[in-house]
């Protein structure tokens, strides 16, 4: 039988991690091993940080909507409650715009839901 020498293939698949990390610090970028091992690292921490990054912008569209409802003598959750009782189909992020870029048409809809 023939013998099937394997280098290229793994070679090419060295080349492939270690160019992933070309820009990390020290043995991260050079030695496969720790090169592999900062990758997956990065991979998992850019896929956490992805969802934590939905939690905080919905936070933040939270706190402006309260911040600008209170002006009009009502509290964040009675606000959303309204909404959702005269079906206003607007979502946080959209209330959130209204409220810093246009507070006359946010002013009509805090009318609309009172």
């Amino acid at each position: 039988m023939v013998r099937v020498k394997r280098g290229l293939m793994t070679k090419k698949r060295h080349k492939k991690v270690i160019k992933a990390t070309k820009w990390y610090r020290m043995l991260s970028s050079k030695v496969f091993s720790r090169a592999k091992n900062a990758w997956m690292k990065a991979g998992l921490n850019a896929y956490v940080w992805r969802k934590t990054k939905k939690r905080d912008f919905r936070a933040l569209w939270n706190a402006r909507i309260n911040s600008a409802v209170r002006e009009y003598d009502m509290s964040y959750s009675r606000f959303i409650n309204a909404l959702y009782l005269k079906q206003v189909k607007l979502d946080r992020k959209t209330l959130s715009n209204l409220a810093i870029s246009h507070p006359n048409v946010f002013k009509e809809v805090v009318n609309f839901v009172k």
